[in-house]
């Protein structure tokens, strides 16, 4: 974060001085600029690697960087207006419209203003992120023969049998495909499956992305309610008869928002309910690798006790490592297993081969199991201090629920609570946070916020945190 923040400074004083250059002029050596902003070579070149993106600075190797020529006058914008009709004409043939609401999906991903404590991420904060372990990875992935020439299609063998195992149960490394991150393998897996204006079925409440990827596929999310112990099967039938849907999507373990865990008596449930409708399981398996350490054994993925095709599979390296480490698994059997596979190539031909290279070099060194006992231990404290701390000072917040995994709390706010206020409420205090609504495809039977304890610095940044969240809602409760 302070590096981030030199690298911004040092090219806004750059780019004030530019002016004292004439086109082409040639700006102080990178020494020089260390010695002068007392700052680091590697700031002083990201910074200009900056300008240089602008359009301000050409750098050219061995001789510096220059000041650019100047710009070309803009040309006017055209008009656009004609593509409101082009967009919309045919929409009233749409059984589900094509616009995409991802306003869901940006919660987590957008980084917060400076200073405000970041409780809605959606991934680890960089102090929890393998960087020294990936670095080394990908340097020595780098030099393995043929690193950088055309993987196969389905991805690396060595890989697909890595996700293979940790899979488990009969699951072979010819029913796995590497996929580009977890995303884009649930939109593999939708686009496969249902077709445009079909019905499928997901957790009430459930991850915004997910919704959003069923809307752009043109597909009817239906919800159907989780509770302690998953998704509850009685419901789960009646949806299946009430739709006449063939896919239902869910995340048992450690489910987002909820945390829950799909109880043992429910697996075999939501296999034979799918498997009389004659549908498919699309499991997330998306935080498996984000345990806490009192968690105990965790259950096998529904995948590992499917003999009959039933569950399609998708797990990711991504939550356990970094937001960038876009690597993970699509594991089916059947002819759906071509399907999948034929949607992919025509969508990314494949995962780039030095990143799945990295990935083996990652999870092959003994870097990973360190990294991720710490990370288990971390999670622990943080879980632990962001629920003492909502307890403490915030009781009106009700948390039935703390999960054993997974990064985050989904506290229900008092009947009556405003979520867009308080929401915008907490951003004015310093913390931002992420209201529940867009988690249900539905109306929500109650009002909630997704608070989470893995984007921030630590326990002290999460006290922080908790105190300007109680401001707050003294604002919006009138307390």
């Amino acid at each position: 974060m302070q590096e981030r923040s030199s690298v911004a400074d040092l090219a806004s004083r750059l780019r004030l001085e530019l002016d004292r250059y004439s086109p082409g002029g040639k700006l102080p050596s990178s020494r020089a600029l260390v010695e002068r902003f007392r700052v680091s070579p590697v700031t002083v070149s990201r910074a200009l690697a900056q300008l240089a993106a602008e359009g301000l600075v050409v750098t050219r190797p061995g001789a510096g960087a220059f000041r650019a020529e100047s710009r070309p006058v803009a040309v006017p914008a055209g008009d656009t207006s004609w593509q409101e009709v082009a967009l919309s004409a045919d929409g009233a043939a749409d059984l589900v419209p094509r616009s995409v609401d991802a306003s869901g999906v940006l919660v987590s991903l957008a980084a917060p203003p400076p200073g405000v404590v970041e409780f809605n991420g959606g991934y680890l904060h960089p102090s929890l992120q393998p960087e020294r372990a990936m670095a080394a990875a990908l340097s020595r992935a780098g030099r393995r023969p043929g690193a950088w020439g055309r993987p196969p299609m389905e991805g690396l063998p060595e890989l697909r049998e890595w996700f293979a195992r940790s899979i488990g149960g009969a699951i072979t490394s010819a029913e796995v495909l590497v996929t580009a991150g977890g995303q884009s393998a649930l939109t593999t897996a939708l686009r496969a499956l249902a077709p445009p204006g079909a019905p499928v079925l997901v957790e009430s409440p459930t991850y915004p992305g997910m919704l959003a990827i069923a809307r752009a596929a043109g597909l009817r999310p239906v919800p159907v309610p989780v509770d302690a112990d998953g998704v509850r099967p009685a419901l789960l039938a009646d949806a299946f008869r009430a739709t006449g849907a063939r896919v239902f999507v869910c995340q048992p373990l450690f489910q987002n928002p909820t945390g829950a865990v799909l109880a043992p008596e429910r697996r075999g449930e939501v296999l034979r309910i799918a498997r009389a409708a004659g549908a498919f399981v699309v499991e997330d398996d998306f935080v498996r690798r984000l345990v806490h350490e009192d968690a105990g054994p965790l259950p096998a993925p529904l995948a590992a006790d499917d003999p009959d095709g039933v569950v399609v599979h998708v797990c990711s390296l991504t939550k356990a490592t970094s937001p960038s480490f876009r690597v993970s698994a699509l594991a089916a059997r059947g002819p759906v297993l071509e399907r999948l596979r034929a949607i992919q190539v025509v969508d990314t031909f494949f995962v780039p081969r030095p990143l799945q290279e990295a990935a083996l070099e990652l999870v092959g060194s003994p870097a990973w199991p360190r990294h991720l006992r710490a990370v288990s231990a971390e999670l622990k404290a943080r879980r632990d201090a962001m629920t003492s701390a909502l307890r403490l000072h915030l009781p009106e917040l009700s948390l039935p629920h703390v999960p054993s995994g997974g990064y985050h709390l989904w506290p229900r706010l008092p009947d009556g609570t405003d979520e867009t206020a308080l929401t915008s409420a907490a951003l004015r205090a310093g913390v931002a946070i992420t209201p529940g609504r867009p988690y249900f495809s539905a109306e929500p039977p109650a009002a909630h916020l997704r608070l989470s304890f893995a984007a921030v610095a630590g326990v002290g940044e999460i006290a922080e945190g908790v105190r300007r969240l109680c401001t707050a809602c003294a604002e919006v409760w009138g307390g």
